[in-house]
């Protein structure tokens, strides 16, 4: 598909985005994000390395209309945050108590 990134045309399909992401390892997420593959990447990022172009010259929203259209998720920032670690029973019991857990 043909999409418009900072007044540039670029040809994207879903398998060239998947195959130029191959391999980048994700930075620190603090926004917004685009799910590709098994990764959570910042849309800033996936912008840079697909088209080539400085991360200044466009904007988020442009890059995760594209994505999405391809069919990638981009989950907004609240559904991006990580689970809460879960408690073990023991952990569970002593914060019912208000007792801290030592074990």
């Amino acid at each position: 598909m043909r999409f418009v990134i900072a007044r540039f045309p670029f040809d994207l399909t879903r398998s060239g985005v998947l195959e130029s992401m191959k391999g980048i390892k994700p930075e620190h997420v603090t926004g917004k994000s685009v799910i590709i593959g098994r990764r959570t990447y910042p849309v800033k990022q996936v912008g840079q390395v697909v088209t080539g172009q400085d991360r200044r010259d466009f904007s988020a929203q442009e890059v995760l209309r594209a994505m999405a259209q391809l069919g990638f998720t981009c989950p907004t920032p609240s559904q991006a945050a990580t689970p809460t670690r879960l408690l073990s029973p023991f952990q569970q019991a002593s914060a019912t108590l208000g007792v801290p857990a030592t074990a």
